[in-house]
Formats: structure tokens, C-alpha cells, sequence
């Protein structure tokens, strides 16, 4: 009874004209008279369905959360009439602990900004593509001046790291290598057979066998694999380093990045990856010898057809192929380790984008040496 007798001697509707209801606040607006107060401000207002509402705060000695909540609704259902809302005199206490709780102008959120047209989608994809291209014909800039000086400076290597790194990323990937070569081989075999036997021509199996490994195939699934293992092992070590802070701490000792992390991955792969193509290329070899004998040939036979199938030149090609490779695939897993940003997600999308960009650049790698092979008939 002393509470409700409380709340109705806090919130009073004065005398008003028509169109205009006022409320007079005297004393405290908290949580032991809000409740009654609010349900009597509701009453009135529905009630009366004043075109203008007039709060007096003149004498209201204190307010918390309770109170500024009856307040904000008063000013919420007046908006959704369409009507105004004035609360005068209020202290600026409970003014601040008014736009604590909400918006004083009584007003809706700014709505979400639109979703970007297609336009301005393939604008932005075409921005980007034109940043990453300027920032990776910068780094191999860097990357070549960092290797001709670890050329006229042996000693400035860091020959322990790259051969650690020659181990990881060249011996340690000869079991998939040999496995997947041997698998590729033996699945050309069968499935070129099929149709060679219609005319006839079974035994040109190990030519295509020879000329494809050794020539293509080879060099092609040895990138591959290396852009999976070490291209995105050198994004996330050197993108692990990066948000640690420590490539700040190599620059701030007088130590490049580039000469001290990345030329010996680069020097590691570069010696590795026709190693792996020799090997990718003779597994394969084998492969096709295991589906040649099943139809019947000699291993003699498909050894000497192989011989006179494939020329050095045939070799030359598929190890210049190599080389370029395992250059492409170790500096761009080096690059987008350097360009990772900060975040708990940063060194993952790293290596995604290290093998992403490691595969795109292996096929275009390829592609151009297609065409200079055909112009240089090899």
C-alpha cells in the first residue's frame, strides 16, 4: 500500500490543453515506484492519445535504471504514434544515464548498408588482383637481388636451415611422390590401352607412358605435391613468425626477411623439386611396365620402346620445368607468409592462399612453357 500510495504521488498528469498531456515527476523514480508509475503514464496514455507528451522533471531527486526504462518507453510509444515526446528540466546525471540506455533523438538505427552491386564486386576483385600482381613483381625483385648476392656470398646463406628445409620438403615427400607417380602411370597405361588395342597399337603404350612422365606429368604432379606440403609449410612458418612479431624483431636487428628466411627455402626447393620429378617420372615409368607386362609385352620390349621414344631433349624439358616450379611454388608460399595480418584465422588463410596461388601460377608456368616448346619444337 505504501509503495503504490509512493508511485502515485511521483508521477502526476497536470492540467493540459487538448492535444498535450504532462506528467510531473516529484521525487525519486526507481525501482520501487517505476512499476506503478508506468502502468499509470500507460493508462493515461491510452486514454488521452496526446499529440504532444510533456515530462517535468523539475523535481525529480533521483533515477536509475527502472526509471530511465519508463522514460525511453514513454518517448518509444509517442514516436510509434507518430506523436513528440519532451521531457524537460531533467539533471544531467539522468540524462547521461538516459543515452546510456538508449537514443535521445527518439529516432530508429540507421538501416544496414546496402549489399555492393556486381559492378562494384568485380571492381573491387579487379583491385585487388592489380595490388597482389604489383606486390608480387615487388618481391621478386627483392627476391632476385637476395639471391645474386647469396651468389657473390656464399657465407651470408644460412646453409644449415636449407638443408633442414632440403630434408622436409624433398626427402621426407619421396614416399607420396613415389606413390602417386606409380599410381599415375599404372592409370595411363589402362586407360591409353583401351583404345590403342581397337588398332592395334598396344605397344605405343610405353611411348606415351615415357613421353608424358618424363616430359609433363612428372614435373607437374612433383609441383603439385610441393605447393600442398612445402609451399604452405613455409606460408604458415613464416606467417607464424610475422604475427608473433618476430619478423619485426629480424628488421629491427638489421636482418632481412627475404635474404634470412626465404632465400634458403627457395634454394632448398629449387634443388629438390627436379630430384622429385626424376623420381615422380621413373615411378610412373614402372607403373606403365607393370600394366605392359599384364597385356603380355616383355620388359625388354617396353624398355627399348621407351628408349625410342624419348630424347634428351624430352628430359631437358622436363627438369627446366622442374626448376622453374619449385621456384614459383616456394617463393609464393614465402610471399603470402610475409603478407599475413593479424588475427587468430591470419595464418590460416595464408597457407589457403599459398596453394591457391601455388597451383594457379604452376598451371600458367606451364601453359607458357607449352607454348615456347611449340615454337621451339621440342
Amino acid at each position: 500500500m505504501r509503495s503504490a500510495e509512493t508511485a502515485q504521488s511521483v508521477l502526476q498528469a497536470l492540467p493540459s490543453s487538448e492535444d498535450d498531456l504532462v506528467f510531473s515527476i516529484n521525487g525519486p523514480l526507481d525501482s520501487h515506484t517505476a512499476g506503478e508509475a508506468w502502468r499509470t503514464a500507460l493508462r493515461l496514455l491510452e486514454e488521452t492519445n496526446p499529440r504532444r507528451l510533456i515530462v517535468d522533471a523539475t523535481r525529480l531527486t533521483y533515477c536509475d535504471g527502472a526509471g530511465a526504462a519508463l522514460l525511453l518507453e514513454l518517448r518509444r510509444r509517442q514516436s510509434g504514434r507518430r506523436a513528440t515526446c519532451e521531457i524537460r528540466s531533467l539533471d544531467p546525471a539522468y540524462q547521461a544515464l538516459l543515452d546510456m540506455y538508449g537514443r535521445t533523438d527518439g529516432q530508429n538505427p540507421d538501416p544496414p548498408a546496402p549489399a555492393a552491386s556486381l559492378v562494384e564486386q568485380i571492381g573491387r576483385a579487379a583491385l585487388m588482383l592489380r595490388n597482389d600482381i604489383v606486390t608480387l613483381i615487388a618481391f621478386v625483385g627483392e627476391l632476385c637481388m637476395a639471391l645474386g648476392r647469396a651468389l657473390r656470398h656464399p657465407g651470408l646463406v644460412r646453409w644449415k636451415d636449407a638443408l633442414v628445409t632440403a630434408e622436409l620438403a624433398g626427402a621426407n615427400a619421396l614416399p607420396i611422390v613415389a606413390l602417386l607417380g606409380f599410381l599415375l602411370g599404372l592409370i595411363m597405361a589402362f586407360q591409353s590401352a583401351i583404345p590403342m588395342r581397337q588398332f592395334g597399337a598396344d605397344i605405343y603404350v610405353a611411348n606415351l607412358i615415357g613421353l608424358s612422365m618424363l616430359r609433363e606429368l612428372g614435373p607437374l604432379l612433383t609441383a603439385i605435391i610441393l605447393a600442398g606440403r612445402s609451399g604452405s609449410a613455409f606460408a604458415a612458418e613464416l606467417g607464424t613468425m610475422k604475427v608473433s612479431e618476430e619478423l619485426d624483431a629480424l628488421t629491427t636487428m638489421g636482418l632481412e626477411p627475404v635474404g634470412f628466411l626465404v632465400v634458403p627455402r627457395v634454394i632448398a626447393a629449387v634443388a629438390m623439386t627436379p630430384l622429385l620429378a626424376v623420381w615422380a617420372g621413373f615411378l610412373g615409368l614402372i607403373g606403365g611396365a607393370v600394366v605392359m607386362l599384364s597385356l603380355g609385352f616383355p620388359l625388354v620390349t617396353y624398355i627399348i620402346q621407351v628408349k625410342s621414344a624419348v630424347t634428351v631433349g624430352d628430359m631437358v624439358g622436363g627438369l627446366s620445368k622442374s626448376f622453374v616450379f619449385g621456384i614459383v611454388v616456394a617463393a609464393i608460399g614465402c610471399l603470402r607468409g610475409l603478407q599475413t595480418k593479424s588475427g587468430a584465422s591470419a595464418v590460416g588463410d595464408s597457407t589457403t592462399r599459398a596453394v591457391v596461388s601455388g597451383l594457379v601460377l604452376i598451371t600458367l608456368v606451364d601453359g607458357v612453357f607449352a607454348v615456347i616448346f611449340y615454337y621451339l619444337g621440342i
